[in-house]
């Protein structure tokens, strides 16, 4: 995957793989400081009111920009005039997309962390992840199903993927170590092959090693199964900052840079 990402002067391309087609991508181009592709886009603002979390979510520059090197940078701020301290950055796609019928769809980004120390970020909480789409026509949570690709908290080398759904709103999750707070390849697989529901999978994917998987005879549910690998799903990026899991942040929490998220790629592929 290195040598994907020498130089930093355009946008960094999603890669081909053999037996897959790619049939969306976004590389984050732009001019330093811009937003993402607005076409591509929602960017989220406002306090969401979810998790007990701490961030006032803005379209700003300061929390969500294109680096000018061919990446998405969300970036957590201290911010006194805003109730609870911080302001962060969140994106949620426009695209959504179903995976198919007899394929294998893939969902995958290129994703730093903020390079500062682990003692420095308790409360930090950046993730990658995908709702149902039926969300955004008034389905709740966790009617609509929640897929979450990578999560970590307070800075600890380890990364969550995790299902939440009707029957598992308290989530089934599989954790992954990280050697690192640098670039790492994030990976979600949906299985769809098989006729029959219960031999479908989702598997989680760090650099290209599995980590966690579900399968259909997990679920035990058809009609919860198709909610989480048969309908629309949309994707999302943010850094939260505080809630319930992580906790809150410390006298020790450094914001800005230290515990930023940086994403070189997002792209959909299907299996051939």
């Amino acid at each position: 995957m290195t040598s994907i990402f020498l130089g930093v002067t355009r946008a960094w391309e999603s890669p081909i793989y053999p037996g897959y087609s790619r049939v969306w991508q976004d590389t984050f181009s732009g001019l330093p400081g811009a937003s993402p592709d607005l076409r591509n886009w929602n960017v989220i603002t406002g306090d969401l009111g979810v998790n007990n979390e701490l961030q006032f979510y803005t379209g700003s520059s300061a929390n969500v920009h294109v680096s000018g090197g061919g990446t998405l940078k969300l970036v957590p701020w201290k911010d006194s005039s805003h109730l609870k301290g911080w302001t962060s950055g969140r994106i949620e796609s426009k695209y959504t997309f179903t995976p198919l019928d007899g394929s294998i769809t893939r969902i995958e980004a290129y994703i730093m962390l903020g390079d500062g120390e682990s003692s420095h970020k308790q409360g930090i909480w950046p993730a990658f992840w995908m709702l149902g789409d039926s969300m955004r026509s008034g389905v709740a949570w966790p009617t609509c199903g929640e897929i979450d690709i990578m999560e970590t908290i307070n800075g600890a080398l380890t990364g969550y993927g995790s299902i939440h759904c009707d029957i598992c709103a308290g989530g089934i999750t599989g954790t992954a170590r990280i050697p690192d707070h640098n670039w790492h390849l994030w990976r979600l697989e949906i299985d769809r092959r098989d006729i029959d529901y219960q031999n479908q999978a989702i598997t989680w994917y760090m650099d290209e090693s599995q980590f966690h998987q579900v399968t259909g005879t997990q679920i035990g549910s058809n009609k919860v199964w198709a909610v989480l690998a048969q309908s629309p799903l949309y994707i999302i990026l943010n850094v939260a900052v505080g809630g319930a899991w992580p906790g809150y942040p410390n006298s020790n929490t450094l914001d800005g840079y230290n515990s930023y998220q940086e994403v070189a790629y997002v792209a959909h592929y299907v299996s051939s």
